[in-house]
């Protein structure tokens, strides 16, 4: 049976506009669908997992729904994070938390990155300057040409070219949509860490496709971002559908118009962390060759190599 979430008032569509709505729902609602976007799930799968109604979800993320501690538990178990991080209040567990985030909380985004870096620096996670710089790794959404870009980039610098997906499945024994309903999304989480701390241990030059959700989890991406040069692979929500598509899947096509706000979400939801590679390279209004050229002198510029 579904829990049921305690509304303040009657329940009414959120999409009205004369309905009320408290700042701090609306703030938690935001970042529920924020969250929802970075681990790529519908809301059905999120009430699904979090077992309360698609509706009642709907009206949290709406700013409509006044819900139970118990309920934003579930939903916060569901997302695979804390509370606290769904309530927005991480840094409040110590005093050293405070006294940081104080410090850094009006400094820019480049400033930001510098003090990650130093602090990756500072407590032994950067890896190899040198090494950093030939390990190419390709970020992404599903669609974006990690593997076919990917496989020629590498054919042309002569490194070997590692798909991490199948790196995992190999680790895992079985099939990545497997991993995820016989062991769910934290055992996964997991192999993609073993998958991809093992290819960064083996190859100093390698070019490397990611899995599209691997800067959801920030530990994974903080790894991929200290050890490997990375190339956003953009493209529109669009060109994802339509690439996907014309490879053979015709999943994402199913109730069309729900499918493609689902996938622009979680563009939307991504776009800040894959903005965080060191290159960005626009495949959308291009041809495979097109796309592979400016990928080729980007990277060849940064290897100081003949173009």
């Amino acid at each position: 049976m579904t829990s049921e979430v305690k509304l303040s008032t009657d329940p009414t569509d959120p999409t009205e506009p004369d309905t009320k709505r408290s700042p701090f729902l609306e703030a938690l609602g935001e970042r529920v669908r924020n969250l929802r976007s970075r681990k790529g799930m519908t809301r059905r799968a999120v009430a699904v997992a979090a077992d309360v109604s698609e509706r009642h979800l709907a009206n949290l993320e709406y700013g409509t729904g006044n819900v139970s501690v118990l309920v934003l538990l579930q939903v916060a178990h569901a997302l695979q994070c804390s509370l606290a991080e769904l309530l927005g209040d991480m840094t409040t567990t110590s005093p050293e938390w405070l006294l940081i985030r104080d410090l850094l909380s009006k400094r820019s985004e480049a400033d930001l990155r510098r003090a990650r870096l130093q602090l990756s620096d500072m407590f032994g996670e950067g890896g190899n300057a040198q090494e950093r710089k030939s390990r190419i790794a390709l970020v992404g959404l599903r669609g974006a040409g990690k593997t076919a870009l990917g496989q020629r980039l590498a054919d042309d610098l002569g490194f070997p070219f590692i798909e991490l997906s199948r790196e995992i499945e190999q680790f895992a024994g079985c099939q990545i949509s497997e991993i995820h309903n016989l062991y769910g999304a934290n055992a996964y989480r997991r192999y993609e860490r073993r998958a991809l701390e093992e290819a960064i241990q083996i190859y100093p030059e390698v070019v490397i496709a990611t899995p599209g959700g691997l800067v959801s989890d920030s530990a994974n991406f903080n790894v991929l971002l200290s050890h490997c040069t990375t190339v956003w692979l953009q493209a529109d929500a669009a060109d994802h559908m339509g690439r996907v598509a014309a490879q053979g899947d015709m999943r994402p096509m199913a109730a069309s118009r729900e499918a493609m706000e689902d996938l622009k979400r979680i563009l939307e939801g991504r776009s800040a962390f894959y903005s965080k590679a060191d290159m960005a390279i626009n495949t959308s209004g291009r041809t495979e060759d097109q796309a592979f050229e400016a990928l080729r002198s980007s990277v060849r510029q940064h290897l100081s190599l003949a173009t």
